[in-house]
């Protein structure tokens, strides 16, 4: 089991692609894809929250 601060990077890796995902989405307007992407990025920064990290965009 990946520990605390794995989870921490791997969550910050994973938003930072989605973020490019859901600028490609918005782009191409693709409306379901980027609500899909949307609902992932919330699940990720709720769970970094819980782990302490508070302000993502000095990180992102």
């Amino acid at each position: 089991m990946a520990n605390r601060s794995e989870i921490i990077v791997d969550s910050i890796k994973e938003i930072r692609n989605i973020q490019e995902y859901m600028f490609l989405a918005k782009e191409e307007k693709a409306d379901r894809t980027f609500q899909r992407l949307k609902k992932r990025y919330i699940e990720l920064k709720v769970l970094l929250n819980t782990l302490g990290v508070r302000n993502l965009r000095e990180i992102v």
